[in-house]
């Protein structure tokens, strides 16, 4: 992990025109270190959001590598599907259990990046134990599958003290979660590494001026 890196934009595709994935992947891949693609089985949260058929198609649109938050209590279900697809890089929640312990392997023995979030709840300390089998942390600073909420008042002090347990690791840390023109500054001098903008990049009236500036961070 190198804070002193420039800030990694996990562009959030949640965020963009829906209606219209095409144009708005090639108006946001200038301005996107990877583009964020959270997918879920409706029962670890109610949203479905990306599927695997949708991620092939957008695949060949972009070479910006797809990040991929798979958020489901059984993710070898769809795991396979999404990484056939194309992703490159599997993020699963620790709150899953032990499932998600395959899954990461799977990951890797695919050649591509797995990583773990955590929710507002969960201690940080129960990063530990992934710590020699991840490429990135996600933690989040708003509930899981909720949009447009506030950052939560833990989050900034969740981040610091990630940042100390992953300190000698190359693990990049990423804030995703509320990312506005007030919180990021924040969450960039708590630690992160990364973050997860959405609608500030998307629906940005300067992209160009918006992105320059996060990299300023």
């Amino acid at each position: 992990m190198n804070p002193s890196l420039p800030l990694w934009l996990d562009v959030s595709l949640w965020s963009a025109d829906l209606a219209n994935l095409e144009s708005e992947i090639k108006r946001l891949e200038p301005f996107a270190d990877s583009f964020h693609l959270d997918a879920a089985d409706g029962h670890y949260v109610p949203t479905l959001l990306f599927f695997p058929d949708l991620v092939a198609r957008l695949r060949p649109l972009t070479k910006v590598p797809f990040h991929l938050h798979l958020l489901a209590t059984r993710p070898m279900d769809l795991l396979p599907a999404f990484l056939q697809a194309g992703v490159d890089r599997v993020t699963f929640p620790v709150e899953a259990g032990k499932r998600i312990n395959h899954a990461i392997d799977r990951v890797k023995e695919a050649g591509k990046l797995a990583g773990v979030s955590l929710e507002l709840e969960t201690p940080i300390q129960a990063v530990t134990p992934f710590r020699p089998h991840i490429a990135s942390v996600t933690l989040m600073g708003t509930a899981m599958g909720i949009k447009g909420a506030a950052l939560d008042d833990r989050a900034c002090d969740r981040l610091s003290e990630m940042h100390a347990i992953l300190d000698h690791y190359e693990i990049d840390l990423i804030a995703d979660g509320a990312i506005r023109t007030h919180t990021a500054p924040l969450l960039r001098a708590s630690g992160a590494t990364a973050i997860v903008p959405g609608s500030l990049l998307c629906n940005a009236p300067d992209l160009p001026a918006t992105h320059a500036w996060l990299k300023s961070l």
